[in-house]
């Protein structure tokens, strides 16, 4: 019984253990065929679960319909692109694709090229947990830049 138990105990520390890098991807490329700029987020379910909880105070299934709101209102307040002229550029919520493990968030700017100059804040989870690091590859004119934020680099000048 105490092999058991100890066996158990230590399955468990495993695997909060397991999830130690707080990562996120997001890729910007201008789409020729719509005339739009499109926009795709990659998160760890489990970090986004345990975010609105933190914020909201309950539990979250993110595959629920009533959990896009609650996702939808962080993400455009965490994640913003200025003009070189100081003009918030109007990002639209597409919609979110969730499975186990992760989040996939889709959003657009229709007939908008976004250009050098213009500002990036993606602080998308930094808020929340300190080690956070966000990857952005930025596609313009067929070359791809990387642009990485954390707590340090929460603004970013898309080159």
């Amino acid at each position: 019984m105490y092999r058991l138990v100890l066996a158990v105990l230590l399955a468990c520390a495993g695997s909060a253990c397991a999830h130690n890098f707080h990562t996120g991807m997001a890729d910007i490329s201008y789409n020729e065929r719509t005339g739009g700029t499109e926009i795709v987020h990659t998160y760890t379910a489990h970090d986004l679960t345990s975010l609105l909880a933190n914020l909201y105070g309950r539990q979250f299934d993110l595959g629920r319909a009533d959990s896009e709101a609650p996702l939808r209102r962080y993400v455009e307040k965490q994640f913003t692109i200025t003009a070189p002229d100081g003009a918030r550029l109007p990002l639209q919520w597409v919609g979110m694709k969730v499975d186990a493990d992760s989040v996939v968030i889709f959003q657009e700017m229709p007939s908008v090229k976004l250009t050098k100059g213009s500002r990036i804040h993606n602080a998308l989870l930094i808020d929340f947990l300190p080690s956070q690091k966000n990857t952005l590859n930025l596609q313009t004119d067929g070359t791809t830049k990387t642009l990485l934020f954390d707590q340090d680099h929460i603004d970013q000048i898309a080159p």
